[in-house]
C-alpha cells in the first residue's frame, strides 16, 4: 500500500475530524460530558498535532508563535464550555494550513536529477588501446577519443579529426558547431559525426559540465526566502494578546472592588478566542492560492505563493534568446543570388544538401518545398566542417561555409552585418550567391517587451550564447535595453550577478529561459520563468514560474495576476485587523459575547475567503 504524504495525512485528519464535529453538532447531546467528549475527539483529531508542536516549540524557546496562540485560544474555548467553537476554530485553521502546504509543495524539486549532461565514461588512449574509464580518473594531458554520438567527457583541445558538435546542452543554440584540430571542446556537448582525438585541458572537477552541475545544485541556495507573514505577525501579536488576556484576568479582580475573578477569567478567555487570527491564517494563503489558480487558467504555473508575491516587485527581466524570444526553429530568411534566379539558387542548394540531416540542410529542403529527384544527384561528398559538394544535372554544386569556398579556391565576398548562418553556393566553380538561415522571432515577443515596459519594468536584458551580430539584431528588433552575446552558462550567471547590482534592495530580478543550459540562471534569479511547452525538463524544474503556452507576453499577465492578488491580500489584512481590534476592545469591556467572537473568527474569515476567490475570475487585471 502506498504511503500517504504529509498533505494527504493532514487532509485525512481534517475529513475525519469534520465528520466527528458534524456528528457533535447534529447529535445535540443533553449531557454536557458527552458533548465535551465528542468535540474533544474532533479537536484532538484535527488539531492535536498543532498543540504538540506548540509544546515542542516552547521547550525550544519559541513560545509566542501561531501554534501557541491557536492552542491557547482553542483550549480556552473548551475551558469556558464552548466546545464547538474551540473545535471549529482549529478546523478552519487546519484548512488554511492545508491550502498553504499544497502551494508550497508544488515548488521546485531536485534539479540535479534531471541534468542529463554528466558523461558516464571517457575513452582514454593508452598506447595502441582505448580504455573506458570514469571521467574523474582522467588527468590533464591524457589523450581521449570521442566517437560519433558520444558525450564529450572533459574539456579538451582537438589534436586530430573534425566533426559537428551539438552544443545545445551548454548554449541552447540548435545549430551544431564545427570543430577541427586546434579547437577547444567543452564537456557536456555531443559529438554528432566524425571521430575526434583530443588532449584533456582540465580535470573533471574543473570542467564545464562539472561547473554547470554545481551551479544548478547550489544556485538556489542563494535565494532569499521571505519569512511568512503570519509568523512575523504572530511574533508580536501573540505575546501582546496573551499578556493582555492575563492582565485582564488578574488586575481587575485585584483593583476593582466587587470584581469577581471567575467573571474576569471568562472575559479573558473570550478575549483569547476573539484574538485568534483565523481570518488572516486562512485568507492570506487562500488569496495566494486563488492567484495561483487564476494564473494557471491562463497557462501560467506558479510554484509557490512567495514567487507570486515576488512577481509584483520585479524591476529587471532578463531573457534567453533561442526558444524564449525566438522560435528555436531555423528557416531560410534571405536568398541573395549572383547572376542566377533566387528559385534556381535555392533549388541547387536544396539538392546538394538533400542527403544531410543537418538542421541547416533540413531548413533548406523545407524552404524548397518540392520533392527531391535523387536521379539528378551524383557524386555527393560531404566535407566535415565545411559543407557539401555534389553533381546536380552534371554540374558541380558546392554549398557550405566560407571555409569551403576557400578550400575550392572560389572567389567570393563575405556579406556584412548578416544575422544568421550563411550558406555560400558555387555552381561550376563560379560563385552564385548565398542563403541566410536564421531563427525567427516569436510573434508576441515585441508585445511582451512593450507590455513589460508599460507595467513599469525598469530594464529588459537578453543573455545569449549566439553570435554578437545575431543577438544585437534581435535585441534591436524587440527594443530590449541591453544584450550580452556569446555567453556560456557560467558567463550568464556572472552577468546576472552584475545585473543584481542594478536593482533596488526590495526589487526583484526575473530570468526567462527554456533550455537545460538556462537551469543555473533560472535557479539563481529571484524569479526563474521557464517556457514550458517546448522547454527542457531541467529548465522547467529549476524555474519558479512556468509559461505553458511558450508565449513571452504571458510574463506581463503573470505580473498583473500577482499585483491583483497582493491588493486582495492587503484588503483582507485590513479587514481582519480592523474587525479584530473592534471586537477585542468590546470583549475586554465585557460587551462582546461568544457570538461576537464567532463573527470575529469565522465571519471575517468567510468574508476574506470570498474576497480571495475574486482573483480566480481574472477580470480587470492591471
Amino acid at each position: 500500500m502506498k504511503k500517504l504524504n504529509s498533505n494527504q495525512k493532514r487532509l485525512l485528519r481534517i475529513l475525519i475530524g469534520a465528520v466527528v464535529y458534524a456528528f457533535g453538532i447534529l447529535y445535540k447531546a443533553n449531557d454536557n460530558i458527552v458533548s465535551l467528549v465528542i468535540f474533544l475527539i474532533a479537536f484532538i483529531i484535527i488539531g492535536g498535532n498543532i498543540v504538540l508542536k506548540a509544546i515542542k516549540n516552547i521547550f525550544h524557546g519559541q513560545v509566542f508563535d501561531e501554534n501557541f496562540l491557536m492552542s491557547i485560544a482553542t483550549i480556552g474555548a473548551f475551558s469556558i464550555g464552548d466546545y464547538a467553537e474551540g473545535a471549529a476554530v482549529m478546523l478552519f485553521y487546519q484548512v488554511g494550513e492545508l491550502f498553504q502546504s499544497y502551494a508550497v509543495d508544488s515548488s521546485r524539486k531536485s534539479i540535479a536529477s534531471l541534468m542529463d549532461i554528466r558523461p558516464d565514461y571517457a575513452n582514454v588512449q593508452r598506447g595502441e588501446t582505448l580504455e573506458k574509464v570514469d571521467p574523474d580518473e582522467v588527468k590533464i594531458g591524457d589523450v581521449i577519443v570521442v566517437k560519433a554520438g558520444e558525450k564529450i567527457p572533459l574539456d579538451a583541445e582537438v589534436i586530430d579529426g573534425s566533426s559537428m558538435v551539438d552544443t545545445s546542452a551548454l548554449t541552447g543554440e540548435s545549430v551544431p558547431r564545427e570543430i577541427a584540430p586546434g579547437d577547444n571542446l567543452l564537456s557536456g556537448c555531443v559529438n554528432l559525426n566524425g571521430l575526434i582525438t583530443a588532449r584533456v585541458t582540465k580535470e573533471f572537477g574543473e570542467s564545464t559540465v562539472s561547473k554547470i552541475l554545481d551551479l544548478v545544485e547550489n544556485a538556489s541556495s542563494k535565494k532569499s526566502n521571505s519569512e511568512n507573514f503570519i509568523t512575523k505577525f504572530a511574533r508580536y501579536y501573540t505575546p501582546a494578546v496573551v499578556i493582555l488576556a492575563a492582565l485582564l484576568a488578574i488586575i481587575p479582580p485585584l483593583a476593582v472592588p466587587g470584581a469577581v475573578f471567575s467573571d474576569w477569567l471568562y472575559r479573558a478567555l473570550v478575549f483569547l478566542v476573539i484574538s485568534c487570527p483565523c481570518a488572516l491564517v486562512i485568507s492570506i494563503p487562500l488569496s495566494f492560492f486563488g492567484g495561483i489558480g487564476g494564473a494557471s487558467k491562463r497557462g501560467i504555473l506558479v510554484k509557490g505563493s512567495n514567487y507570486l508575491e515576488a512577481l509584483a516587485e520585479t524591476e529587471i527581466v532578463v531573457f534567453d534568446k533561442t526558444g524564449t524570444l525566438t522560435k528555436g526553429v531555423f528557416k531560410v530568411q534571405e536568398i541573395v543570388p549572383n547572376d542566377i534566379s533566387k528559385e534556381e539558387l535555392l533549388e541547387m542548394t536544396a539538392y546538394a544538401e538533400s542527403y544531410s540531416n543537418h538542421p541547416i540542410s533540413l531548413s533548406l529542403k523545407q524552404a524548397y518545398g518540392k520533392e527531391i529527384d535523387n536521379a539528378r544527384i551524383t557524386n555527393v561528398d560531404e566535407i566535415s566542417g565545411h559543407g557539401v559538394v555534389a553533381n546536380i544535372d552534371g554540374k558541380a554544386v558546392a554549398a557550405g561555409n566560407a571555409k569551403l569556398m576557400r578550400k575550392l579556391d572560389i572567389s567570393f565576398q563575405e556579406p556584412d552585418d548578416v544575422a544568421g548562418t550563411v550558406v555560400h553556393v558555387a555552381i561550376g566553380n563560379i560563385y552564385r550567391g548565398y542563403i541566410v538561415i536564421a531563427d525567427e522571432v516569436k510573434e508576441d515577443s515585441p508585445e511582451a517587451i512593450r507590455d513589460l515596459k508599460t507595467a513599469g519594468i525598469k530594464q529588459t536584458v537578453m543573455l545569449t550564447g549566439d553570435a554578437k551580430r545575431i543577438g544585437e539584431k534581435v535585441a534591436a528588433q524587440l527594443g530590449l535595453d541591453k544584450v550580452y552575446t556569446e555567453l556560456l552558462p557560467a558567463d550568464k550567471v556572472q552577468k546576472m550577478e552584475e545585473l543584481f547590482a542594478g536593482k533596488s534592495p526590495k526589487g526583484k530580478l526575473a530570468f526567462v529561459g527554456d533550455g537545460i543550459n538556462d537551469a543555473p540562471v533560472l535557479a539563481r534569479a529571484d524569479i526563474g520563468i521557464a517556457m514550458g511547452g517546448l522547454g527542457s525538463d531541467a529548465a522547467i524544474e529549476a524555474a519558479d514560474v512556468v509559461i505553458m503556452t511558450d508565449e513571452p507576453s504571458k510574463i506581463a499577465t503573470a505580473m498583473k495576476v500577482s499585483r491583483k492578488t497582493l491588493r486582495i491580500v492587503k484588503q483582507n489584512i485590513a479587514l481582519a485587523l480592523t474587525v479584530k481590534a473592534i471586537v477585542l476592545i468590546l470583549g475586554a469591556i465585557g460587551v462582546a459575547t461568544m457570538w461576537a467572537a464567532v463573527f470575529a473568527d469565522v465571519g471575517v474569515a468567510v468574508l476574506a475567503i470570498l474576497n480571495a476567490i475574486r482573483v480566480l475570475n481574472g477580470k480587470g487585471f492591471r
